[in-house]
Formats: structure tokens, C-alpha cells, sequence
């Protein structure tokens, strides 16, 4: 999609966006359609980056069939198990846990700014940017922070170590093209990869819904996902993933198929742990670094240190920056935290001299 037509049609969306605001039940759906797409777009790169990267060979039909097939098994059990909630209980966590009544222009229009950091293949926490514009306290942020940076340092210390004690594993794997079995092997786990993730970041498009959907509000739930996973599809991962391929040896099946399984692994550990929601991105970038790292030190790149270090560093200040520019949203757009925030900021020049500063 060229430039223009992009932005021609971003600012069409926050026109739609300003007209929808008024009307809460029109405004909900509106904002779900447009965080359904931005937060797949932005987030593929973690789940279907290696998916799309292994199998560049395959139809967009073909894929889309599998994942979308996989998005809605995904959904409809959690919307059976848990009563019509389609985010396993994600959103049952403090200060996400009642759907918005009312919308602001602001809120609607969020995920047309994720649109815009994903065109410039900035992978930006999308579970701060959607949710931290609902959240009905600073408290509830900083629980989402917390997590997401917990999931950051430890998978950067699983994948550090797992790719040095499976160097040995992987240069003897990696020799060859892949057996023929490697390819249903890479599906199975690209496929749990991406059921993980609808468990842990569904919330972030439904956040705009009712915690309970009803049937023909479930199948609206589903058929615009997969219609945004068709357009994913058919522009296989768009410019955010370059996030991935820039990465070494990330295009071969059999080291996708490697990442796929220790990142479902992670998320899976966090989901179990605790309903708040959290960055699936800082997990992912943390997975990456830890892996560069661990292949440099193991020589199994000939990528400089130097070079090494400009790739997890160039990610850590993409993610980080996606930070600051969530929570300046979150202040500018949820008027609850700009609240919260101003009454901190007052009290802090008021503790500043009670100590003698």
C-alpha cells in the first residue's frame, strides 16, 4: 500500500472514529474493528512472523485457513468455558474488569495510532496502548508493566541459555535442507504458538466489547478477526516484519519451529500464573535477544558483537519508546489516569519539601 493511500485512509478512519464516539454502541464495534486489525498487524511479527517467514512458498488462502480456523476453536471455547467471556478471564484482572459504558473520540480512535508506530515496523506493546486507555486506575497500569517486563528478563534467560546448551543440537540439525517432516512439526507449533496468544491478547481488542457476548455478538467477534487475518495474509506481515527476518537463521523451518515452541512455552507459564493482562511483545523481543546473544557466544553467527548488540538494542529502545508513547496516550486520552497522574505530580513537590530539598 503506498504512502498516500495509507494515510488518506487513516484519516478517514479517525473521521469514522470522531462520528462513532457519541454513540456507544456504534463506538464499541467501531473501535473493535479497528483494534482487531491494528493489534494482529502489530503483534503477527511474535506468533506468525516465523509461520510466514518458513512458509513464503504458501497460498494466502492456505494460511489463512489454518490460523483463522485455529483463532476461532481458540475463542468459542473460552466463550463456552467461561460463560461468553472470549479472553479467558483476562479482563477479570483489577481495573479492567467492567466494559465501558461511554466512549471518548480518543478511545475509538486508539488503535489508529498503532497503526501508524506498525508502518513504521515499530513492534509496540499493544496490550499498553489498548488497554492502558480503558484502565480505571494508574495501579492497573503499572500491574501490566510489571508483568510484561518479568516476561521480558525471563525470556531472555530461557532462550540465552536454551540456544547454548542446544548449539551443539542445532548446528548438526541445521546441516542440510529440512526433512520433509519438519514442515508439519513447524504447523503443530506455529499452531499452539498462536493459540496461546489469543489466550493471553484477545483481551486487547475485546476490551472495547461486553465481558459477556451473546451469539450473534460472538460471530460478529469472530468473522471480523479472521477478515483482519486475511488481510495479514495477504500482505504477509507486512513492514513489521522485518523485525524478524533481519534475525539470524529466523527464516529456516526448523529454528522457527525451535522459537515457536519456547515462546507458547513462556506465555503459557504467564497465563497460568496470573489474569493480568501483559506485553506479549516484551516477551518476544526479550526471546530474541536472549537467542542473538546466546548464537554470538556460541559462534554459530558471523555476526559482529557490534552488530549483535545494534539488533537487541535497536528492538529494547522500539519497544521502549512504544511505552512512552502508550502511556502519554493513556494520560491524554483516559481522563481517570490523567487524574491520578496530576494528583501524584501535585504531591510530589509538596514530599520534596517536607524533606528538606
Amino acid at each position: 500500500m503506498s504512502t498516500k493511500r495509507f494515510y488518506s485512509g487513516l484519516a478517514f478512519c479517525f473521521v469514522i472514529a470522531l462520528l462513532a464516539a457519541p454513540f456507544p454502541h456504534i463506538a464499541m464495534w467501531v473501535g473493535f474493528l479497528f483494534a482487531a486489525y491494528s493489534v494482529i498487524a502489530n503483534d503477527s511479527i511474535q506468533t506468525l512472523g516465523t509461520f510466514l517467514a518458513a512458509n513464503r512458498e504458501r497460498s494466502a488462502w492456505t494460511l489463512w485457513c489454518f490460523v483463522a480456523g485455529l483463532l476461532l476453536a481458540t475463542s468459542f471455547f473460552s466463550w463456552c468455558e467461561y460463560g461468553g467471556d472470549v479472553t479467558f478471564q483476562r479482563l477479570t484482572a483489577k481495573g479492567f474488569e467492567s466494559a465501558p459504558t461511554d466512549f471518548t473520540f480518543l478511545q475509538v480512535a486508539a488503535p489508529l495510532f498503532l497503526l501508524v508506530l506498525t508502518r513504521k515496523a515499530i513492534p509496540v506493546s499493544t496490550t499498553f496502548l489498548i488497554l492502558s486507555a480503558f484502565a480505571a486506575s494508574v495501579e492497573s497500569i503499572g500491574d501490566v508493566i510489571g508483568k510484561s517486563l518479568s516476561g521480558y528478563y525471563l525470556a531472555f534467560a530461557c532462550s540465552l541459555v536454551l540456544w547454548l546448551v542446544t548449539a551443539d543440537w542445532t548446528r548438526t540439525m541445521l546441516k542440510g535442507k529440512p526433512a520433509r517432516f519438519w514442515y508439519p512439526v513447524q504447523w503443530m507449533t506455529s499452531g499452539m504458538l498462536w493459540s496461546v496468544w489469543v489466550m493471553q491478547d484477545a483481551a486487547n481488542v475485546a476490551i472495547y466489547l461486553p465481558r459477556k457476548l451473546g451469539t450473534y455478538e460472538f460471530c460478529a467477534f469472530g468473522a471480523i478477526l479472521a477478515g483482519a487475518l486475511f488481510v495479514l495474509m495477504k500482505n504477509r506481515g507486512g513492514e513489521i516484519q522485518e523485525v524478524l527476518t533481519e534475525k539470524c537463521q529466523t527464516t529456516d523451518i526448523r529454528q522457527a519451529t525451535f522459537i515457536n515452541l519456547v515462546y507458547a512455552g513462556i506465555l503459557y507459564y504467564f497465563k497460568v500464573v496470573s489474569p493480568t493482562p501483559m506485553s506479549t511483545t516484551w516477551v518476544f523481543i526479550g526471546l530474541l535477544a536472549g537467542r542473538e546473544i546466546a548464537m554470538r557466544l556460541r559462534n554459530d553467527s558471523d555476526r559482529s558483537w557490534r552488530h549483535v548488540f545494534k539488533l537487541v538494542g535497536k528492538d529494547l529502545v522500539k519497544v521502549a519508546l512504544g511505552l512512552g508513547v502508550s502511556i502519554l496516550l493513556a494520560i491524554w486520552i483516559n481522563p481517570v489516569v490523567r487524574q491520578e497522574v496530576a494528583e501524584m505530580l501535585h504531591y510530589v513537590p509538596i514530599a520534596v519539601s517536607q524533606v528538606g530539598f
